[in-house]
């Protein structure tokens, strides 16, 4: 398992949305769906990712991880 750079929430409440950032550049989407007692994820690439989570993630992304999740996703 490659190691990894962060975790960023961008959910303001429930239910949760994190995406995990992976050294390989992977992206792992997590989302907690309470009324489901259950924790969904899925591998995303970084296109799948519209431009307003984007701008979610980098907004909440700690600030010695921004300049390389940003490559990550390409954003501008």
């Amino acid at each position: 398992m490659e190691k990894e750079i962060c975790t960023i929430s961008i959910s303001a409440g429930s239910p949760a949305d994190a995406y995990v950032f992976y050294e390989n550049e992977t992206i792992k989407r997590i989302s907690d769906q309470e009324h489901l007692e259950a924790e969904n994820s899925e591998w995303l690439e970084a296109k799948k990712i519209s431009k307003m989570n984007k701008d979610r993630i980098i907004r909440n992304c700690p600030e010695e991880c921004k300049e390389r999740i940003m490559l990550i996703l390409d954003y501008p």
